[in-house]
């Protein structure tokens, strides 16, 4: 459909829709800024923003939450829906993952990343084999030390290993 509409001689709207729907939807992925409204929270780190009429699936980047069937699963999107379902939130995108989700740092309308927010709260991994970023290797250093939420447990599993071992 974009593409016929890019071609079109005849549809000047139409080749101008297509051009608004890309550029928004590619925005974040090249490192830019993009807001959006966040319509869905799927779990702790995976959210739906809407920018201009599209759904923009959203994978935060850095960060890895339970998953819903793990313990702190559902207290991490409970976390995430309530700091960010509904407000507008700003983009800094990172590229997109192999699902085709778009990375981004997240930013509440206060100005905190919910990634960092995510980490410090104890309901979130620094998802280290794909980030470098010290800030949140620092804030889940703190969080095990304090033990606060995941890590009030004896021996919490990561993610990464639950689903390998298949227990989604």
């Amino acid at each position: 459909m974009i593409r016929g509409a890019l071609r079109s001689s005849r549809s000047a709207p139409a080749r101008c829709s297509a051009l608004l729907i890309l550029a928004l939807v590619c925005a974040c992925s090249q490192g830019e800024a993009a807001e959006g409204t966040v319509v869905r929270v799927r779990d702790g780190d995976s959210i739906v923003v809407m920018r201009g009429g599209v759904g923009i699936e959203v994978r935060l980047d850095g960060v890895d939450c339970p998953e819903l069937a793990q313990a702190f699963g559902k207290k991490a999107k409970n976390f995430t829906s309530n700091l960010a379902f509904g407000k507008t939130v700003r983009l800094v995108g990172k590229g997109k993952d192999r699902y085709d989700r778009e990375l981004a740092e997240v930013f509440l309308p206060d100005g905190r990343s919910l990634n960092r927010e995510l980490v410090s709260a104890g309901l979130a991994w620094w998802y280290r084999k794909y980030s470098t970023d010290r800030t949140l290797e620092s804030l889940e250093r703190s969080a095990r030390e304090a033990r606060r939420g995941l890590w009030a447990d004896a021996n919490p599993v990561p993610p990464w290993d639950f689903r390998a071992a298949g227990r989604r």
